[in-house]
């Protein structure tokens, strides 16, 4: 069973979800629902420009709450624990030219 289904459909959007530091990957969701740290969650993605979705099993490791500062939205982000290096692979090729940005992101 999915428990969030998240679509980055720009690659605007990935990258502001990324969490490089997060070891050994993860991804912010937004979102305004309850979780808490240490949850385990499944999680159904798109990527930018794709007709399939990706699933993997993660944990909470990160929570913005509402109001949180910056502007950053209301969310948690996942540390990926299933298939980590597949995911990771296709999220970082595909951000390639951006992951040396100094954009800011959903979480730092």
């Amino acid at each position: 069973m999915v428990d969030l289904v998240v679509n980055y459909d720009t690659l605007h959007k990935l990258y502001r979800a990324y969490m490089p530091f997060i070891k050994p990957a993860g991804l912010f969701i937004a979102t305004t629902e309850s979780h808490f740290l240490g949850e385990e969650l499944t999680i159904a993605y798109r990527l930018p420009d794709a007709t399939q979705t990706n699933e993997f099993k993660g944990a909470v490791v990160w929570i913005n709450p509402l109001g949180a500062s910056g502007g950053r939205p209301a969310g948690i982000g996942i540390k990926i624990k299933t298939d980590v290096e597949s995911h990771k692979h296709h999220i970082e090729k595909l951000l390639s030219s951006e992951l040396a940005s100094s954009d800011l992101t959903c979480t730092m």
